[in-house]
């Protein structure tokens, strides 16, 4: 009886330790400032035109 006891407290705690490390991560992710954003943004189109253009006949 102990020995299920511990597995189910084990496994739950694994569970439930894993859970509340994704939901800290997730809500201590932040916005990117505006200009970080428009520069991402611009690299991104950048790369999407060049490689169109390469996949071009």
């Amino acid at each position: 009886m102990l020995m299920d006891d511990l597995w189910l407290l084990v496994t739950a705690g694994g569970a439930f330790a894993l859970g509340a490390a994704i939901a800290y991560v997730v809500m201590r992710q932040r916005p990117l400032p505006p200009a970080l954003k428009e520069a991402q943004d611009r690299k991104v189109h950048k790369l999407y035109r060049e490689s169109q253009e390469d996949s071009a006949p």
